[in-house]
């Protein structure tokens, strides 16, 4: 298996200090698939993962096409929440009038991060349709930032299905919300502030089904830098079955030359702060 590379980024800080980004991303088919219907794009400020869904071909359509959109908004300058919508937008297009899409449900999930500039205090804004995931790990504790647009998941929520139970169930893999050859739902988005030290994964459901948080929580404690980190992830996923698709990003934040004790006065950017948000990571809806 190749090593991945890892790749930096600075950015300014309103402290008068430097917020260095370092990332990695990396895909594999697996052991069991004869194709890789997953597809990311990890370059400053956007990093996302799709995972693409419907006959030999369709998974590979909708997830490639919907990347391919996502990098021309990458490569003009203009990541926002609008700019990402607008892309999605032309995707779904993309993906009805390509002539190898079929009509089973061709489509793509779509989660990831982008680094926000455009207030004084720097962010980071989540985004997510479908079932891949974003997790966060802050001060020793890892938490999953995303939420799942899943059957199972709203099985879960309205309290019909335990965790456990959800992990077996028949209908574990049919999501919700999908970028596809229909109208496009806008992902859910929420604002993190950035802090010294946090982690971020974004995957698709090829790791998460060969890999538990804990073991996510464990690479990423044992590896400090990105690109081994997401090396020995994906070995571990391959080395317990591989069923899926495997893709993983992993994109960490350190601020240097900034006053340590700004962190503790740190507030979201937003009016407007989620009352369910985690202790270890205050977050803000879009």
């Amino acid at each position: 298996m190749s090593e991945t590379s890892t790749q930096t980024h600075r950015v300014a800080a309103p402290d008068g200090g430097e917020i260095v980004l370092a990332w990695a991303g990396v895909t594999d088919t697996g052991r069991r698939r004869d194709n890789n219907q997953d597809a990311f794009l990890a370059q400053y400020p956007l990093f996302v993962v799709a995972d693409g869904m419907g006959g030999h071909a369709g998974g590979e359509i909708a997830s490639q096409s919907t990347i391919a959109r996502l990098q021309e908004v990458v490569d003009s300058g203009e990541v926002g929440t609008a700019g990402i919508e607008n892309a999605l937008t032309q995707a779904v297009g993309d993906i009805a009038s390509h002539p190898e899409t079929t009509d089973e449900g061709t489509g793509t999930t779509l989660t990831g991060i982008f680094f926000d500039t455009t207030d004084d205090e720097p962010r980071w804004v989540s985004l997510n349709i479908g079932d891949s995931r974003v997790y966060l790990l802050r001060d020793e504790r890892l938490v999953q930032v995303t939420t799942d647009h899943s059957v199972v998941q709203e099985l879960i929520s309205s309290g019909r299905l335990s965790a456990e139970e959800a992990e077996s169930h028949p209908y574990s893999n049919v999501i919700t919300r999908a970028v596809g050859a229909s109208e496009l739902t806008p992902p859910d988005y929420l604002g993190i502030e950035v802090l010294d030290g946090d982690r971020f994964v974004i995957c698709s459901d090829g790791l998460t089904k060969e890999l538990t948080d804990y073991g996510i929580q464990h690479f990423l404690r044992e590896h400090a830098d990105p690109g081994v980190a997401a090396d020995a992830m994906l070995a571990a996923a391959l080395e317990n079955g591989g069923r899926d698709n495997v893709t993983l990003i992993i994109v960490q934040a350190e601020r240097a030359g900034h006053d340590p004790a700004a962190d503790d006065d740190a507030v979201t950017t937003d009016e407007e702060s989620s009352s369910e948000s985690s202790s270890t990571a205050e977050t803000t809806e879009e």
